[in-house]
């Protein structure tokens, strides 16, 4: 078992990481609660509800569930959960336990950033992508005109990460938390990013999983405990996700999982910034391992570049309409740049032309 504290306004609070720990929850609690809630989804509920619940000793639990997939982070879900909570009958002195992957993790936090003025809430991430949502305080809902547009900087009073259940994770999934593994790995240095590039998702070996996921982990908390709420350096861990958060939009939730619209993103970066800075990154080599590991490189995903742009535009970090991407001058050496329309609908064509050809 390992723990990493981060530090926090609010409060410090700990990631723990660990086999089996799922069913040990009780130790890890700061303090007793009035009442708890447990959010999960309806897959993750079959496989790992009951342990967790056998983990718990307080008299009054509840739990329920929603629909898996990124449709369930909206605004009818999010009410959904809070008339739970009510009729359960939570207060102020009582817990709400994210247990899922980064949906479950950012809509359940959501919730408890804003019941009752805000509760105390614990991140169980299920999921390799989940490392990422659950490490920063960031929680969310989705809007029809963007990801991620509704929400709050709320941290979590732990993180608790089973590495056993991961191991329940089909391939799909695996492939959309690497993309994040991937981005936390360029903007750290070239030797992170080459051990990462090792990974073989078809055949993945739960010791290497353990080693990106760590190395992972410790990007983001260093980042994070520098730029709380992204006034600076946070934006960095942004990579990526201006055109993937596009991309999921434009396709629909769910079509297209997070990790695999950010891979998408984060080669366009790449692509840009190789122009931008006359400089070669690695680009085909970050190609060649996610062709190799099926990821969705299909130039027909950018077909509509004018609706993208305009989706690129709802994104949070654009300001007085300029979209603001981050972008690589070497690996480890992240930086936010405006880029025109005129130069992304240039760059869009060329990348899409540049997917092709590869």
């Amino acid at each position: 078992m390992e723990e990493i504290v981060i530090k926090s306004s609010m409060h410090d609070y700990t990631i723990t990481m660990g086999e089996g720990i799922r069913s040990q929850l009780s130790n890890f609690l700061s303090k007793a609660y009035s009442s708890i809630l447990i959010v999960t989804d309806e897959k993750v509920g079959e496989l790992f509800l009951e342990d967790v619940l056998a983990g718990l000793d307080n008299e009054h639990i509840f739990h329920t569930s929603i629909n898996a997939g990124e449709q369930s982070k909206d605004i009818a879900t999010f009410y959904k959960l809070q008339t739970i909570a009510l009729e359960c009958g939570l207060d102020r002195n009582s817990l709400i336990i994210a247990l899922g992957g980064g949906v479950v993790g950012d809509l359940a936090g959501f919730v408890a950033a804003t019941f009752m003025r805000g509760v105390d809430y614990i991140q169980m991430p299920t999921t390799i992508l989940a490392h990422d949502s659950s490490v920063g305080g960031k929680v969310a809902i989705n809007h029809e005109y963007g990801k991620n547009l509704i929400g709050s900087f709320y941290p979590p009073t732990a993180v608790i990460y089973d590495m056993e259940t991961l191991s329940t994770l089909p391939t799909k999934e695996v492939r959309s938390g690497y993309a994040e593994l991937v981005k936390e790995a360029l903007i750290t240095d070239h030797i992170t990013l080459v051990n990462v590039l090792k990974a073989d998702l078809n055949n993945l070996i739960p010791s290497k999983l353990s080693r990106d996921l760590r190395a992972g982990i410790m990007t983001k908390a260093a980042i994070v405990q520098q730029d709380e709420k992204e006034a600076g350096v946070r934006k960095y861990l942004n990579l990526g996700h201006t055109l993937g958060h596009a991309l999921e939009s434009y396709h629909g939730y769910g079509k297209l999982t997070h990790g695999e619209a950010v891979a998408i993103g984060t080669l366009f970066s790449l692509h840009i910034s190789e122009d931008l800075f006359h400089t070669n990154l690695p680009y085909k080599e970050i190609y060649d391992w996610m062709k190799v590991n099926d990821y969705p490189l299909h130039a027909k995903l950018l077909s509509d570049t004018e609706v993208l742009i305009k989706k690129m535009k709802a994104d949070k970090k654009t300001v007085d309409n300029n979209i603001q991407m981050v972008l690589l001058e070497t690996t480890g050496k992240p930086v936010n740049r405006i880029v025109s329309d005129e130069a992304l609908q240039t760059y869009l064509h060329s990348f899409s032309k540049r997917l092709v050809e590869v």
